[in-house]
């Protein structure tokens, strides 16, 4: 405790540019585990820059491990260019916008143009910014869909994708040279403005941005006058380009959800604003007893996840991440093919968490599929390569299961604002049809086979939090099972060591992947069971993906499945 409390007292003295932090400190003066937690390490910066619980201390997010992120920032982009630039974007979190300001303050010290943000902007148009303002790199403050205790400052290059390793490393390893107090270059926000080294970004970009989205509609000549559609942006930066979007297609029986319309930090109405999950739809469903919808859409803080939830049988069903990509994906393909606008050789990318199902629909309409690790950085990476190739048109589709989703390359990142689009054009054009996306998912299992997805995390915090998250891991990756469920395990796949092992004849092959934690599971009936710990929160994830000939047999085996990796991981 000696080194803690040695750190607290010099926060003490020197961390007075904000007032929260002084009554924050003097709070927490003698709780020595709100200090430990607080000061037992620092914040570590990666390929999606820093996530943290707001507050005072080495290992939160505040003005001072903003401003060393920042600094490390500002070199990177120094050491790769002179007169470089930086774009800025920032979400409804609290401080999110004093983050932004922070960090603008720093690059322009550092002699890098900024370019940030007049308002609350979601996350896929700072990709979009870096591109279309030539800029160096980026960063948007948010953490995304966390509870309202964290916020994020997540960091991208030129090619508007989030930081490839060796860049965060770099930024990594100035932070950890820099005193937080005494080594950041800062200078007035104001005066930045005044001189031109800061300026605001324009309505110009934000407009062509919206124009480049709706470029992405399939068709543009349906009709969306019996459609209806429930929208909640769950108190985040989605309000205003979503009801834009929306609107330019023609889409005009749209309602708001007024609790969670307005930006709030707080999310008051939700446990946190994650749409993946049952509790961010309650307001939007009572808003569907006065209003006779289709569809509920909610989109997150930062606008690049989308979740909906779809009127069958009088009520609403929430579909996953992965059911929404497959109706997605078969609906591109299909459409395209019926119009004449499908390229000769159509890509679509998945990450290796997300449906195998995928491949049976590439399969039809050959396209071909790649698959990336978890992290949309590595979609944005293979739109990057078809571009160099001169080869951009051929890309098609990339989605997660954890409900991201691109369609067209003006972005790197996922984009809820061009998914939201798509979503209801696929409504309007199914309900014309006589079907809902329920129907068009059933039809597709009927076509395919039926292939149902969990994904479940589990939260272990702090010091003692991070020791069971790697023993877990270590026990797995040293002592692997022989068989899941009863079922034979065909492939263990360790993605940390690039090494696939088929248990069956004993040998084995590298994976051509860049190196991560993960450990998947291959079941000799196509079965997975794919276990991951996050890379920005303080979490252990458990994939499970069944296949089954059945509905019913199907949703028994996942069950089962899950039972037996919960049992593996001891939860």
């Amino acid at each position: 405790m000696d080194k803690i409390n040695e750190l607290f007292n010099l926060w003490k003295e020197r961390a007075t540019g904000d007032p929260d932090l002084i009554n924050e400190l003097n709070f927490i003066e003698n709780d020595e585990n709100a200090k430990s937690e607080a000061f037992y390490k620092d914040l570590e910066f990666g390929t999606a820059g820093l996530r943290g619980i707001i507050g005072a201390g080495t290992n939160r997010l505040n003005i001072y491990t903003i401003g060393k992120a920042s600094q490390g920032l500002a070199s990177y982009v120094n050491s790769i260019t002179d007169n470089g630039s930086i774009a800025i974007a920032y979400d409804s979190r609290i401080k999110s916008d004093v983050f932004a300001i922070r960090s603008a303050e720093v690059f322009a010290a550092n002699g890098i143009k900024v370019y940030i943000y007049k308002e609350l902007m979601p996350t896929p148009m700072l990709s979009y910014a870096v591109r279309a303002l030539k800029c160096d790199a980026g960063i948007v403050i948010t953490a995304s869909h966390n509870p309202a205790k964290y916020n994020g400052y997540k960091a991208y290059d030129n090619t508007g994708c989030q930081l490839c390793p060796e860049a965060a490393e770099y930024v990594y390893n100035i932070m950890e040279k820099v005193d937080a107090f005494d080594g950041v270059k800062s200078i007035d926000f104001e005066d930045g403005l005044k001189s031109g080294i800061i300026e605001y970004i324009s309505d110009d970009t934000y407009n062509s941005y919206i124009e480049k989205v709706y470029e992405q509609s399939i068709a543009k000549d349906i009709d969306y006058s019996t459609v209806s559609i429930i929208y909640s942006p769950l108190n985040g930066t989605g309000n205003k380009p979503v009801r834009t979007i929306l609107d330019k297609i023609g889409l005009k029986n749209l309602t708001v959800v007024k609790s969670q319309e307005l930006p709030d930090g707080n999310f008051p109405t939700v446990p946190y604003p994650n749409p993946e999950i049952h509790e961010a739809f309650n307001e939007a469903l009572k808003v569907a007893e006065n209003v006779d919808a289709d569809l509920l859409i909610a989109t997150d803080p930062d606008c690049d996840r989308v979740g909906i939830a779809v009127k069958t049988n009088g009520e609403f069903k929430l579909l996953s991440g992965n059911d929404v990509g497959v109706i997605m994906l078969n609906y591109i393909l299909s459409r395209r093919k019926e119009l004449g606008t499908l390229p000769q050789k159509p890509l679509a990318v998945k990450t290796i968490v997300t449906t195998e199902l995928i491949k049976k629909i590439c399969k039809k309409y050959n396209c071909e599929l790649k698959e990336v690790l978890t992290g949309f950085k590595f979609i944005g990476e293979q739109i990057t390569a078809l571009a160099e190739k001169g080869e951009e048109e051929r890309y098609v589709l990339g989605f997660e299961e954890s409900y991201g989703y691109l369609i067209g390359t003006h972005a790197r990142d996922k984009d809820a604002v061009v998914a939201s689009m798509l979503i209801c054009e696929m409504c309007a054009y199914y309900k014309t049809k006589g079907k809902t996306l329920c129907d068009v998912l059933d039809d597709i299992y009927r076509e395919f086979g039926y292939y149902f997805c969990v994904q479940k995390s589990f939260t272990f915090e702090g010091q003692s939090g991070l020791k069971k998250i790697s023993s877990i891991m270590s026990n797995l990756r040293n002592n692997p099972p022989k068989t899941i469920s009863d079922i034979n395990i065909k492939n263990f796949k360790d993605f940390e060591k690039s090494v696939s092992l088929n248990l069956i004849d004993n040998s084995s092959e590298s994976i051509d992947l860049p190196r991560s934690n993960v450990l998947g599971f291959y079941l000799s009936d196509g079965s997975s069971v794919i276990v991951r710990p996050s890379g920005t929160e303080p979490k252990i994830k458990l994939y499970i993906g069944a296949i089954g000939e059945t509905d019913a047999s199907c949703r028994e085996k996942l069950k089962n499945l899950l039972d037996s990796g919960m049992e593996l991981l001891g939860v």
